[in-house]
C-alpha cells in the first residue's frame, strides 16, 4: 500500500513532459525511481525494446497528448477500457498506463534479481492497442475527496470498535514515517497538476498507510471470526476507494484538458 505505482509514475512525468512543464532527462530520472532501467517494447517502427526518452518521443510523435493510469483489481477494471487482451495483461500486473489521443496502452513487466537489500530491478513496458473509450469507474477529483474522507472516517470507527492496532498509534506512526520519506525524496504529484490532486492523492496514500499497518498487525484485538470478518469487510470497500482516488488524481491533467479546462 505505500508502494507508489510505477504507472502513475510514467503517467504523472510523462504528462509532464508532453506539456513541456520538464526536460526529457528529469522525466525520465522519475519514473525510474530507484529501479534500475525502464525500457518499452513494441512501439511502432521498433523492432527491439528502446529506452523512455526515444519512447516518450515516438508517443507523442504518434499522436499522444496525455497519460491514464489504470490500477485493476479482481472484479474492478478500475481505469480500463479494453480490449479483453490488454485488459488481463493490466489486472496481471494490477496496473497499466492507457494513453490518450491514440490507442496505445502500456504494461509493465517487473524483472527483479539479487540478494534482499542489493535488488536489481529493470522494468519492460509492452506496447498493446486499446479501445479508445471512457476508463471504468474513475470518479471526478472532488467525488473521489469527498468519497475518501466519507470512507476513511468509516473505516476508522470499525477498526477502532474491533481494537485493531492499524487504527490507533501504531497507523499514525507509521503514517508519520511515510510523510518524513516523502517530505525528504519526492514530489507527490509533477509539475502541472492542480493542487486539490496533489491533496486526494496525499489522502489516498495515507489510506492506502493505514490499510497496509491494519491488515500487517496481525488479528489485533479482534478474537472472533466474525470481528476478524468484519474487518475485512471494513477495508474491502476503503481500499476500493482509495485505489479509485489515486486514479482520479493521476488522470486529472487528461479529464481537465478534455473537458477543456486548459
Amino acid at each position: 500500500m505505500l508502494t507508489e505505482p510505477r504507472a502513475g509514475r510514467l503517467a504523472a512525468w510523462g504528462n509532464a513532459l508532453l506539456a513541456g512543464l520538464v526536460s526529457p532527462d528529469d522525466a525520465v530520472l522519475a519514473i525510474v525511481g530507484e529501479d534500475a532501467v525502464h525500457r518499452v517494447e513494441g512501439l511502432p517502427g521498433e523492432s527491439a525494446p528502446v529506452g523512455l526518452t526515444l519512447a516518450l518521443g515516438r508517443l507523442r510523435a504518434l499522436g499522444v497528448t496525455g497519460l491514464r493510469v489504470a490500477l485493476p483489481a479482481p472484479g474492478h477494471p478500475l481505469g480500463l477500457s479494453g480490449p479483453p487482451e490488454f485488459n488481463a495483461r493490466a489486472l496481471d500486473a494490477e496496473e497499466a498506463v492507457v494513453c490518450y489521443g491514440a490507442a496505445f496502452g502500456l504494461v509493465p513487466e517487473v524483472h527483479e534479481a539479487g540478494p534482499e537489500g542489493d535488488v536489481h530491478v529493470e522494468v519492460v513496458w509492452h506496447v498493446l492497442p486499446v479501445r479508445e473509450a471512457p476508463p471504468a469507474d474513475v470518479p471526478s477529483l472532488g467525488d473521489a475527496e469527498r468519497e475518501l474522507a466519507e470512507a476513511l472516517r468509516e473505516a476508522t470507527e470499525v477498526l477502532t470498535r474491533l481494537d485493531v492496532a492499524g487504527s490507533g498509534p501504531v497507523a499514525e506512526a507509521a503514517i508519520d514515517a511515510y510523510r518524513a520519506r516523502a517530505e525528504r525524496g519526492r514530489e507527490v504529484l509533477a509539475p502541472g497538476y492542480p493542487p486539490r490532486a496533489v491533496r486526494v492523492l496525499e489522502l489516498a496514500q495515507r489510506v492506502g498507510t493505514l490499510i497496509g499497518v491494519a491488515t500487517e498487525s496481525g488479528h489485533g484485538g479482534a478474537v472472533s471470526s466474525v470481528e476478524i470478518f468484519a474487518r475485512r469487510e471494513a477495508l474491502r470497500p476503503v481500499e476500493r476507494t482509495a485505489r479509485r482516488a489515486q486514479v482520479a488524481a493521476y488522470n486529472s491533467v487528461v479529464e481537465e484538458r478534455e473537458r477543456g479546462v486548459r
